[in-house]
């Protein structure tokens, strides 16, 4: 630490002859964190995000294989990544996994609200058991999710939530209604437990992605027409990974975030700052 003031270099420590930091303030060790929707894409990231930096991390989704897969594949800290089978379409299931997890591991600390689902097609041809498929885990599964972790928040005076929000809560895309209904209804719903739950020591936020690559959208952006617009109206050029989620879902979830509620964070590359189009350089002149 040669050359480095006596206060900053308090800040790190040795670890097999590297440098690493030690400041607390964005750090997430060892609490316990429940992810929902945390076997694939999205949620499977930020779960291996938050396994990385030591959290005590649990998935839910709905099938037993592909948790226990992806439980084992990101159990890569301190502590084993545990799996609970839970489909949250159906709220009776909530409770009694919410009280094997809080038995497990002692409590919740964050709850990173992810599962969901999404149908493209136009309005006229969705059906009503479609309609409530997509609301069902969207917005009615994550409310309920974040009802009854947050009870036990609320019991211990603190906690954190943080609701996978989209780019559809600030400017529906064509062809997925039911999905960019059930994305503002979540927005709202994070303004709301925001309100309520504050003065009881809950945080509750937003993260909303911009257009990202995971197993589920690789149709989608295979398609060289919709990769070219895709990275044309994002304005740092490319699409999205679901590793560019994890700093944002860390640092909601850390004490650096102890004042920040009610806020949805757009991590989209530029997507919602405005409105791109194929001017020249010299502005047409």
């Amino acid at each position: 630490m040669r050359g480095w003031s006596p206060a900053l270099a308090g800040l790190f420590a040795t670890f097999n002859g590297m440098s690493i930091m030690t400041d607390q303030l964005f750090s997430v060790s060892d609490q316990a964190v429940l992810v929902s929707g945390g076997s694939r894409g999205i949620g499977l990231s930020l779960a291996r995000g938050f396994a990385e930096r030591d959290a005590r991390v649990v998935i839910t989704g709905r099938d037993e294989r592909t948790l226990a897969e992806a439980a084992a594949e990101i159990s890569v800290g301190a502590h084993p990544v545990r799996w609970q089978v839970c489909d949250v379409a159906d709220a009776d299931q909530i409770p009694r996994v919410v009280d094997q997890v809080i038995e497990e591991l002692g409590g919740i600390d964050t709850l990173v609200n992810v599962a969901g689902v999404n149908i493209r097609q136009p309005v006229e041809n969705f059906t009503q058991d479609q309609f409530d498929f997509v609301l069902d885990i969207n917005l009615r599964g994550a409310f309920f999710m974040a009802k009854e972790v947050g009870r036990t928040m609320i019991a211990r005076g603190s906690g954190a939530i943080i609701n996978i929000d989209s780019l559809n809560s600030d400017a529906p895309l064509k062809y997925v209604a039911p999905y960019a209904m059930s994305k503002c209804g979540l927005n709202a719903m994070t303004r709301s437990l925001a309100m309520e739950w504050g003065p009881k020591g809950v945080r509750v936020n937003g993260l909303a992605p911009g257009f990202i690559l995971t197993d589920l959208t690789q149709k989608l952006w295979s398609d060289p027409r919709m990769e070219e617009w895709g990275e044309f109206n994002t304005p740092m050029g490319r699409l999205g990974q679901p590793e560019d989620l994890v700093g944002t879902a860390v640092f909601l979830a850390s004490p650096a975030a102890a004042f920040l509620t009610g806020q949805t964070v757009y991590v989209d590359g530029g997507m919602i700052a405005g409105r791109i189009w194929p001017i020249p350089q010299d502005g047409g002149q």
